[in-house]
């Protein structure tokens, strides 16, 4: 086996080949980001990012994940397996796996309706995730939630209303300082719930008693049919706050965004937030999957997007240049997603759906009467508790 220690001590050898010598040695590469954005701070997180062989892989492997069960959502909805509502995170897996790997299992996260990824990270299986978008009992919500509605330890959904998970989140963020935890909560919405009244109400209530919360526009470029720039009068989301302290970052780079949401999660538990962030990314389907997402944009600009900006190939670029990984380790992850996501599909589309007396369950933690209201006042229904929860962490 190669001595690297003593090769480099020796220094008989070009810059080129001392340089690679120290990476494979210290096992971490050092890249550089875009420069971050600031709205009324002094200071902003590095633009130097360091990052280790093993976090490389763990987030290389969680992008994949996401990047490889939304494509089955995809196939399954238009095999008409999955119906109603579906909409798919693909291009916008840097800001999920980046903001993860910088908070703890404790702090809380909570967002919209585009949920499948974040669902995925803070914990749930693609085997509790696809049962969940086609209806079926191994669901993480036993089937009765579907795609908006998810849910973890300390991951609040999956909400359907747009925006309504802002004020939530603040309250969210208020429990952790009401108990003193020293906890957190990402509070996430899209570049069209940023122009919502009770996203500016719950920016000030958490402003006004300094709440952990970070609040984090993701802008992926479009909302339902239209354009950020024709829908806002202003587009610089990380300014929106205004007496909240801002920052832009790219979205599409996982080490920029990791790196932005430690920065800002040590001064939450300081004491010093709540932060609005903008996240600049991009989704690759349409607002949902009834839209085909090509008449407000065209073909070539998505094309553009994912050969010049993709989270996912940029970031593997960068792990191979540096001789982190090789392309043999990553070609094993890639295998192994295969199989999860296969078997997760095959568990879709064959396993049962709940029976129609548990649909009632679990309405209430505590429900004091037998019964609760059924379709109409005169179709009540028994209520029923599920005492097994799915055991998802």
């Amino acid at each position: 086996m190669l001595n690297l220690q003593g090769i480099l001590l020796s220094r008989s050898i070009s810059p080129a080949t001392f340089q690679i010598c120290a990476r494979l040695l210290s096992n971490e590469a050092t890249f550089q980001t875009k420069p971050y954005k600031l709205h009324k701070m002094d200071e902003g997180p590095s633009t130097e990012v360091t990052v280790t062989r093993d976090e490389s892989l763990v987030l290389y492997r969680e992008m994949m994940r996401i990047r490889r069960m939304e494509a089955a959502a995809n196939a399954l909805y238009k095999e008409k397996a999955i119906r109603g509502f579906c909409h798919l995170y693909s291009g916008q897996e840097a800001v999920a796996v980046g903001m993860e790997a910088a908070i703890k299992k404790d702090d809380a996260v909570i967002t919209a309706y585009r949920a499948h990824g974040w669902t995925l990270v803070r914990g749930v299986p693609p085997s509790a995730i696809l049962p969940e978008l086609t209806g079926r009992k191994s669901g993480c919500a036993r089937g009765k939630g579907g795609s908006m509605h998810m849910y973890n330890y300390n991951f609040f959904g999956g909400n359907g209303i747009v925006g309504a998970q802002v004020p939530l989140g603040a309250g969210i963020a208020f429990a952790c300082k009401y108990k003193q935890n020293g906890n957190l909560c990402l509070t996430l919405y899209g570049d069209g719930a940023a122009n919502q009244g009770q996203v500016f109400e719950a920016y000030n209530m958490a402003k006004l008693w300094n709440l952990p919360c970070i609040f984090i526009c993701e802008n992926n470029g479009y909302g339902m049919g239209t354009s950020a720039d024709r829908a806002a009068a202003s587009t610089e989301y990380y300014t929106r706050g205004d007496y909240v302290p801002g920052l832009w970052v790219d979205g599409m780079d996982v080490l920029a965004i990791r790196e932005a949401t430690r920065f800002l999660g040590e001064a939450c538990r300081q004491g010093k937030g709540p932060f609005v962030v903008e996240a600049a990314t991009y989704r690759y389907h349409g607002h949902s999957m009834s839209d085909p997402g090509t008449s407000y944009r065209t073909r070539e600009e998505i094309q553009e997007v994912r050969q010049q900006r993709d989270p996912i190939t940029s970031f593997k670029d960068k792990i191979l240049n540096a001789d982190l990984v090789s392309s043999d380790e990553l070609k094993q992850i890639d295998n192994e997603i295969k199989k999860e996501i296969d078997e997760a599909v095959k568990l879709a589309k064959t396993d049962s759906e709940i029976p129609l007396d548990e649909l009632t369950a679990d309405v209430y933690v505590e429900n004091y009467e037998p019964y609760i209201r059924g379709t109409t006042p005169f179709t009540p229904l028994q209520h029923k508790r599920i005492t097994k929860p799915l055991n998802l962490n």
